[in-house]
């Protein structure tokens, strides 16, 4: 295998290797440090949540509160202490565990990122990121939840068609 040609582009903060060895172009990518700091959040963060401590704190909050959410387009006053007893518990806890990992971590700082990058991060995580930010997200994560409980979850059995197959 020769190399015959070595590229390096630019490519925002990040630089991109492009190696032409004959029949096949490779491209390999550096990504900037700041990419690096990002991926090395967002894995802690999986960390945490996935974590029997987040887990225990996060369903005995919804367990206590769920009842309290409907699934109406009228939010009521009791939703916002509720909110924002939820922010604070599981906020300052997965802050903590950041701050305690990664040192110099900036709750702020990860934010900005965070909305730089949303199209970057998986969909639970970025789910449970938004509910300390976004009351819908935080109300609809509720309701679902109620409806769970109460046996009124996603029923997928009407779009479900089972059949033999024959073979001959």
């Amino acid at each position: 295998m020769d190399i015959e040609e070595l590229t390096i582009l630019p490519c925002g903060d990040s630089i991109i290797e492009m190696v032409d060895i004959g029949e096949e172009n490779l491209a390999i990518s550096n990504s900037s440090a700041g990419d690096s700091a990002f991926d090395a959040v967002i894995g802690s963060i999986e960390d945490i949540i996935m974590e029997n401590e987040f887990q225990q704190l996060q369903q005995s909050f919804m367990e206590k509160h769920y009842l309290e959410f409907d699934d109406s387009e009228e939010n009521k006053l009791s939703y916002t202490p509720i909110f924002n007893e939820y922010v604070n518990l599981l906020e300052k806890h997965l802050e903590q565990q950041l701050m305690e990992r990664i040192p110099g971590f900036n709750m702020n700082a990860f934010i900005v990122l965070l909305m730089q990058h949303k199209d970057e991060v998986l969909g639970d995580i970025f789910d449970i990121l938004m509910s300390f930010t976004d009351f819908m997200a935080f109300k609809e994560m509720f309701v679902y939840y109620r409806a769970e409980k109460e046996g009124r979850g996603l029923d997928t059995s009407q779009g479900l068609v089972v059949t033999s197959l024959r073979l001959q």
